[in-house]
């Protein structure tokens, strides 16, 4: 639980404070001075005897009792300072600004270590070391500017990059958004975005509490409290929106399956926020942007009218809008006809609704309220509403403010003229507390992205019948790396996953029999090389025992071979089912189209186990080849319940049998009556 005293302090002192507001002790204690903390404010600097008007003390010891110290000292003297605070005046919050702890070296490490079991001694809470600092409405302990609008009602915002922190800042501020609190985590050696995550969800109130929550991480130290708390809280109503930088390298290592290959561990960041809910992003302006509309009301559906006194912006949000899988759906009928006539003429009411550079404020204000009344079909509206520089534009934005506070339907504002009207623009936004968008393209990206955005997965989704006993048995007596074919039926029988019949040889003399048993046409594989068809492992419709004796001496003789195994040649369309366990996230499940699509197109979605069916789906659903399933060009279509059901059963799989490090099921044959695995390698890792 993060400590009162780090949240609403009493009292605070500055160890490092000093007169020069270009350094962190300076900048802090003016930032300080000029929050809105009316508690009690120390200095200790061992030169000085008054800092900044703040009377300062000498040495940590002659301080009195004090709730919250901010550290700007050299790395080496914070374990002494805070061992005197947390132990002697009672403090419980640190904010510790310095560098040079574990980020730098290993003596480095050793004082942060030191450092946080004394605060942890006292129940105590540390942000940081190596951080900006910490601001909430009570206080602020930060010494980076700009300071944001404070709002019990703005965005929290966890960071764990103080730098970064300042430019989002920026951005969002220049746009309206207001802030309830900036955490700037540092190097999180006590608290990082999980714990803060954690305490919101413990401490939410959902009269009081901040709904919108804003993270930038370049690491996730614990995916799996991470997902339980974004869970918890978008659940109770909040809404998350994230960045996960450093993922451009994450594929670069050496993978011995194709789902080794695919699933990196920015998948598995895909994964996680998906499950929980939370909006991935990929920029500052994203970012904010993604914010931004999630502090206006809900939309409630797909369908939007673009507003518009000019063209060019209406066409490429409208564009924007249904290229993210959002409408702008046709207006028409008795009630658009009305609205035609109360436009100039010349005006378009068939949305986008254009009532053209001459258009009034009031008659913004008539076609808002048809929005609202008169057109079922519509479920939010954006307004775009600029000026060529030829009048002002006060009435117009204080109509849009008016309607915003009474709309049924929620209300975009974008506002591009943000020279031409600058001072109507900074009114709307000040004085209105209202939030701009000034680019529509940006706009209508960010919100299709929340759109596409699955809600949260259930967190007790009820797992398919399959025998644990059997698959712990098998993993048990398996051995590290792949595993023979014949443990791999076990646990494919175990899960009850259907797969072909098949037979595995390692003699012409049973080659031969197990054909006329399987039947023909038949397939013979290779057993022991990872890829089969490179090496000419694989040969299909065999249709008489002369080929198969033929092939069987050709193949047994390829490096790397132990077997020959044999199946019944099925047809289908080709698909895929791996997993794979993902260092600290669990084990992901990754489904799409497989046999040589899977090299080519990559087209696979992944979700971290267990899944449940609505998940399964959705990565369906979410393939770019998704028609192929449904049949085209006289295809026969795939059963996607027979393909759910796959997925879920390897999800309940892996979940039972965390060993499994590697799984492919490719291909998977796919037909309308059933989905059959035809080739299968798991690797184990004990």
């Amino acid at each position: 639980m993060i400590s009162k005293k780090l949240l609403n302090p009493q009292s605070i002192v500055i160890v490092g404070g000093s007169n020069e507001t270009s350094k962190p002790g300076g900048k802090v204690l003016q930032n300080l001075l000029e929050s809105n903390f009316t508690g009690d404010i120390y200095v200790v600097n061992p030169k000085m005897d008054e800092v900044q008007g703040v009377k300062s003390y000498l040495q940590v010891e002659d301080l009195p009792q004090c709730d919250l110290a901010i550290l700007a000292i050299a790395a080496k003297y914070c374990p002494h300072a805070v061992e005197v605070l947390a132990k002697e005046k009672g403090t419980g919050g640190f904010i510790i600004l310095s560098a040079g702890f574990g980020e730098e070296s290993e003596e480095g490490a050793r004082l942060e270590k030191q450092i946080v079991e004394t605060i942890h001694s006292v129940n105590g809470t540390l942000i940081g070391p190596n951080c900006t600092g910490f601001l909430n409405t009570n206080y602020c302990g930060a010494f980076d500017e700009p300071r944001p609008p404070l709002n019990p009602k703005g965005i929290e915002f966890i960071t764990g990059s103080g730098a970064t922190a300042v430019f989002i800042k920026e951005y969002g501020m220049v746009n309206g958004l207001s802030f309830n609190s900036v955490w700037a985590v540092g190097n999180s050696a006590q608290t990082g975005i999980e714990e803060v995550l954690e305490h919101l969800d413990e401490t939410f109130d959902p009269e009081k509490s901040s709904k919108v929550i804003m993270l930038y991480m370049e690491n996730i130290r614990n995916p799996k409290k991470l997902l339980k708390h974004a869970t918890s809280l978008i659940d109770k109503g909040c809404k998350i929106a994230a960045i996960k930088s450093g993922s451009s390298s994450a594929g670069s290592r050496a993978a011995s399956s194709h789902t080794g290959a695919l699933a990196t561990s920015d998948v598995a960041v895909d994964a996680l926020f998906r499950k929980a809910g939370i909006v991935r992003c990929h920029n500052r302006e994203e970012l904010t942007t993604v914010c931004a509309i999630f502090m206006h009301p809900e939309v409630h559906g797909k369908n939007i009218a673009v507003i518009t006194h000019a063209g060019g912006p209406a066409v490429m949000l409208t564009d924007t809008l249904s290229n993210g899988g959002m409408n702008v759906p046709h207006i028409e009928g008795p009630a658009a006809d009305e609205l035609l006539t109360k436009l100039f003429p010349g005006s378009s009411v068939g949305n986008p609704i254009d009532f053209l550079a001459t258009g009034t404020a009031e008659q913004l204000g008539i076609i808002i309220d048809y929005c609202n009344d008169q057109f079922d079909n519509i479920d939010a509206m954006c307004v775009i509403f600029g000026s060529p520089g030829l009048f002002s534009n006060w009435e117009v934005y204080k109509v849009l403010d008016e309607k915003m506070k009474t709309s049924k339907k929620p209300i975009f504002p974008i506002l591009p003229s943000i020279v031409n009207v600058k001072a109507e623009i900074e009114d709307f936004i000040q004085n209105k507390h209202r939030i701009n968008f000034p680019e529509e393209c940006v706009f209508g990206n960010a919100l299709t992205k929340i759109s596409n955005t699955p809600k949260t997965a259930p967190t007790n989704s009820e797992l398919p019948q399959i025998d644990a006993e059997q698959i712990r048995k098998v993993i048990d007596n398996a051995k590290n790396g792949y595993i023979s074919p014949e443990e791999i039926c076990q646990l494919l029988d175990a899960a009850r996953i259907s797969r072909a019949g098949e037979a595995v040889v390692t003699s012409r003399e049973d080659a031969v029999n197990e054909a006329k048993k399987l039947g023909f046409p038949l397939v013979m594989k290779v057993v022991g090389p990872v890829h089969k068809s490179d090496v000419g492992g694989v040969v299909l419709n065999v249709k008489n025992v002369e080929t198969v004796a033929a092939e069987f001496d050709r193949m047994i003789k390829i490096p790397e071979t132990t077997a020959i195994l044999m199946q019944p040649m099925l047809s289908g369309t080709e698909l895929f089912v791996g997993a794979k366990k993902e260092d600290k996230f669990g084990t992901m499940v990754l489904a799409g189209l497989g046999g040589i699509f899977i090299e080519v197109l990559k087209d696979v979605n992944a979700g971290l186990a267990p899944l449940s069916k609505k998940e399964a789906l959705w990565m369906i659903d979410h393939l770019r080849g998704y028609k192929i399933l449904k049949g085209v060009r006289g295809q026969e279509e795939v059963n996607i319940d027979k393909f759910v059901d796959i997925i879920v059963r390897v999800s309940a799989l892996v979940n039972i049998a965390p060993e499994i490090a590697e799984m492919d099921l490719n291909p998977l044959l796919g037909r309308k009556d059933h989905v059959t695995a035809v080739d299968a390698r798991i690797r184990i890792e004990k």
